[in-house]
């Protein structure tokens, strides 16, 4: 995990500075759209990008009730990091560690047989019940049980295991497809599978702690899917799911990550000057060049080549050429920044600067992925860690 200290002690050619103030009133924004659902913090991937021991302890500090990875590895190191409360992970292959998930009371997500029976047997070695979530492919076609007999099967093998005492069957869950759609014509759908594959487990006996289908943009626009929980992921780092449900600011939300870097270097150079590999940018003229010391080892996007924004001295610029593995340029326009200036690849807005929304757009991608990118190369800089924040 890509920790630091809250404050470097030198100057750093890059930082991801994460704002946990913010964070915490994302979480209290995001509790207050859905006030009858618990609220799960979703950390998998490093939190995002953002750190994801520091971000969940800042989530349960704001009132985060479940904490969410993807990967069982992801959950355990959480409880290693001294983490309690409810945990629950949902990515398994054969083979995973169950019995461990188990030790730490972990909820683990279930989609199939294979799965029950590994649990199950690992419930048998531990010598205590598993907590187990049974997931329902309502429409995304990805991990969960399909409806009809499998469905039947799958809830008919955990009631078994339930009444052998091996398991106990925490909840029942699902996940959208086009929840970031409004108005997809698969939302509506889906809602009403999601209640009758809940209503046929309930029917059969099972009594979850918590049922949920509402991920970020279902929690910010879909009150009839809260249900007794929302999974909250990118909303939680203050990041709107789509522009087309609205800027994170419609939501009360603040994006956490700044990402920055100091200029490397500064020159002149003449009229018709090939910049980066393959001269794909050539100077329209006399200028000065910026050399920003962040590439695509970096997690800077290849595809923003020639169209992602920087902030430098004030003025928005533009990377000129190929974003090469550890750095890029900007054309500064004859303006003479010192070497250690400041550069803004994405933050909040407040200052003028980019975000990561900006650089999603500028990509092609989402910005999802702008944050989750940054790699290990960059430093998080932890401000704002207090509660009063």
């Amino acid at each position: 995990m890509t920790e630091t200290a809250t404050a470097p002690t030198a100057p750093l050619r890059a930082r991801a500075e994460i704002d946990l103030g913010a964070l915490r009133a994302n979480v209290r924004a995001l509790r207050a759209l859905a006030p009858d659902a618990a609220l799960m913090a979703v950390v998998k991937s490093d939190g995002y990008g953002h750190g994801a021991v520091r971000c969940a302890r800042a989530a349960v500090a704001a009132g985060a009730a479940w904490l969410g990875t993807a990967t069982p590895e992801e959950a355990l190191a959480l409880r290693a990091a001294g983490l309690p409360g409810r945990l629950m992970c949902w990515l398994w292959t054969p083979g995973g560690p169950w019995r461990e998930a188990i030790e730490a009371d972990i909820d683990v997500s279930v989609s199939g047989m294979w799965a029950l029976e590994e649990v199950t047997d690992a419930a048998r070695r531990a010598g205590r019940h598993a907590r187990v979530q049974l997931k329902a492919d309502t429409g995304l076609g990805r991990n969960g049980c399909q409806p009809g007999e499998d469905w039947a099967e799958l809830v008919g093998a955990a009631l078994h295991a339930e009444a052998d005492g091996l398991i106990r069957i925490t909840g029942l869950w699902s996940h959208f497809a086009c929840a970031d759609e409004p108005g997809h014509p698969s939302i509506a759908l889906q809602l009403a599978r999601f209640r009758e594959m809940l209503a046929y487990a309930e029917g059969r006996g099972v009594r979850p702690e918590v049922r949920h289908i509402a991920n970020s943009p279902a929690t910010l626009t879909l009150p009839e899917a809260h249900f007794d929980l929302v999974r909250t992921g990118i909303a939680l780092y203050g990041i709107s799911p789509s522009p087309e449900i609205g800027a994170p600011a419609d939501f009360g939300l603040r994006p956490v990550m700044t990402l920055s870097a100091a200029v490397a270097l500064v020159k002149h150079v003449p009229g018709g000057h090939g910049v980066s590999y393959g001269h794909h940018y050539v100077t329209p003229g006399e200028t000065t060049l910026g050399l920003v010391p962040v590439g695509y080892a970096d997690g800077i996007p290849r595809h923003a080549s020639g169209t992602g924004p920087v902030l430098v001295g004030g003025k928005w610029r533009t990377v000129a050429g190929r974003v090469a593995m550890d750095q890029f340029v900007v054309d500064l326009g004859g303006d003479e920044p010192a070497a250690g200036t400041e550069a803004v690849l994405f933050g909040p807005g407040d200052r003028g600067e980019p975000t990561a929304e900006d650089w999603a757009q500028a990509a092609g991608t989402i910005a999802y992925e702008i944050v989750t990118r940054i790699g290990t190369r960059v430093p998080r800089v932890y401000v704002n860690e207090e509660q009063s924040g």
